[in-house]
C-alpha cells in the first residue's frame, strides 16, 4: 500500500486527466434546451458512470482487454472515431440536445453516458492510468483507497455539473451558441489527437 502523498498524486493526475471543469462548456452544449431536474440527472448519471467506468477499470481493466485482445491504443482510437462524430454535429448546429417535452429519459441518460462520461471524461487516458495505478499496489488496503480516490474524481464530476448551469446563464443565447461551435471546433482537435495516438501506439512506425 502506498503512502498519502502518493495516493494525492494519482487523484491529482486523474483530475488533470479527466478535466472535469475544462469541459464545462461541452456540458452546456450538449444540455442546452433540458430542464434544471434533467440537468441534475445528467450530472448524477455522468459522475455514476465516471465512477463504475473506472472502478471496472481498477479491478478487471487490464483482463477484459487482454480477454478480448484489445489494444488501449485500438481502445483510444475508437473514442477518438466517436469524439470526431460528436463534434460535427456541434459544428454543423445540430447538436444532441433535449427538450422539456422529452419524458422518456432514454436520450438524456444516452447524453449523460456517451459522450459525456466516456469517452470525455472516463476516456482512454483515465481508464489506462487506472490500470497501470492499480499496478502499484496488490493488497486490498491498495484497491480500497483507490476505490475511494475514484469516489472523489466522481463527486468533482458531479460538482461541475453542478456550475455549469450557472456559467450557461451568464454566456445567454447567442454566447452559448458561439461557444458550442467553439467547443465543437475544440472537440474535433481533441478526437484527432485521440486517434493519431492510437494510430502511433497501433503502428509505431508512424511516429
Amino acid at each position: 500500500m502506498l503512502d498519502f502523498t502518493e495516493y494525492t498524486k494519482i487523484f491529482i493526475s486523474l483530475f488533470a486527466i479527466i478535466d472535469p471543469v475544462g469541459i464545462i462548456p461541452i456540458i452546456i452544449a450538449f444540455t442546452a434546451g433540458m430542464t434544471a431536474q434533467k440537468r441534475e440527472r445528467v450530472g448524477r448519471m455522468a459522475s455514476l458512470s465516471v465512477f463504475v467506468i473506472l472502478l471496472v477499470a481498477l479491478l478487471l481493466g487490464e483482463a477484459v482487454l487482454n480477454f478480448f485482445g484489445i489494444s488501449i491504443h485500438s481502445f483510444r482510437t475508437a473514442g477518438g472515431i466517436l469524439l470526431l462524430l460528436m463534434s460535427i454535429t456541434m459544428l454543423i448546429g445540430n447538436k444532441p440536445t433535449m427538450t422539456p417535452d422529452d419524458i422518456d429519459g432514454d436520450a438524456t441518460s444516452s447524453v449523460a453516458i456517451v459522450p459525456l462520461s466516456t469517452p470525455l471524461l472516463a476516456g482512454p487516458g483515465a481508464i489506462s492510468t487506472v490500470i497501470l495505478d492499480a499496478h502499484k499496489g496488490s493488497n486490498i488496503g491498495h484497491y480500497g483507497v483507490m476505490a475511494l480516490v475514484l469516489v472523489a474524481l466522481s463527486v468533482t464530476v458531479w460538482l461541475t455539473f453542478l456550475i455549469a448551469p450557472w456559467v450557461s446563464r451568464r454566456l445567454g443565447k447567442i454566447g452559448s451558441n458561439i461557444v458550442t461551435r467553439l467547443m465543437g471546433l475544440l472537440l474535433a482537435a481533441i478526437a484527432v489527437e485521440f486517434i493519431a495516438g492510437g494510430l502511433r501506439g497501433l503502428f509505431p512506425a508512424l511516429g
